[in-house]
């Protein structure tokens, strides 16, 4: 793995390399106050209704909005980032995401790890040791990045690609199970998606052994994603399933949901 300019370059062991455009501070403290936004607003109607409890207990409504302001500050990033694959309210907008520096998947403790860490970021105030660390890293990583092992990233826009230059498939199997490829579609990340594209294009550039170890790791990750039937699956080749795969998600792209009902 490299960085040069605004890129993350990760190469695989089998020396396919997979390029990625690194968000610049400035994009990254966009999204930052886009989500300062929207956690006062979420802050505020959580905690005035408490205040209601002054009538009862002014202590115990002052401590209950100190500890509900609190978790939300907190867990805002954190839940977030876990259930939109890497994305808060402001990196969706900006069109950032957060990923492993190594472009593994990203791991529920990474994420935990670094929005903990925005205590330390945000010091003395408003993120200036996160801001100048990320000003000062060639990866642009504050603090919690560099503990969590992560970057954020701009996320490609991707656009249905034509399979024209990949090997033809006269039938894909996977057509006759429609749920599967519904969840298949639904569980891989654009990233994954393009990575396997990027992969069955390059096939051809790679050593023998290289090229089967490389589509072996590639076809686990879509067999966890979506099990299609064993007596669907079985007879493929590690190759032949994630050929299938990158028709079943690429095909439904280029159709759209509206053609596929027909």
């Amino acid at each position: 793995m490299s960085a040069r300019f605004n890129t993350l370059v990760v190469q695989t062991p089998e020396g396919v390399e997979f390029i990625h455009r690194l968000a610049s501070p400035v994009s990254r403290g966009i999204a930052v106050f886009i989500d300062l936004i929207v956690l006062s607003f979420l802050i505020s109607i959580v905690t005035v209704p408490v205040t209601l409890l002054g009538w009862v207990s002014m202590d115990l409504a002052q401590a209950l909005a100190i500890l509900l302001t609190f978790l939300l500050s907190i867990g805002y990033s954190m839940v977030l980032e876990l259930f939109w694959r890497g994305q808060t309210v402001g990196k969706r907008l900006l069109g950032l995401r957060v990923i492993d520096a190594h472009g593994l998947k990203l791991r529920p403790s990474q994420v935990i790890l670094r929005n903990l860490l925005r205590a330390v970021d945000s010091l003395p105030v408003f993120y200036f040791v996160g801001g100048l660390a990320a000003l000062l890293h060639p990866r642009y990583q504050r603090p919690g990045d560099l503990a969590a092992g992560t970057v954020v990233v701009r996320q490609t826009e991707h656009h249905p690609p034509a399979l024209r230059d990949l090997e033809p498939i006269e039938h894909n199997s996977f057509q006759a199970h429609p749920r599967e490829e519904a969840l298949l579609r639904r569980r891989i990340t654009p990233e994954q998606a393009e990575i396997a594209l990027q992969a069955l294009r390059r096939r051809g550039e790679l050593e023998p052994a290289a090229r089967l170890r490389l589509f072996a790791r590639l076809a686990d990750v879509f067999r966890s994603a979506a099990p299609f039937p064993e007596d669907t699956a079985a007879p493929l080749s590690d190759e032949r399933y994630l050929r299938n795969c990158v028709d079943s998600i690429f095909r439904q792209a280029r159709t759209g949901p509206e053609n596929s009902r027909r």
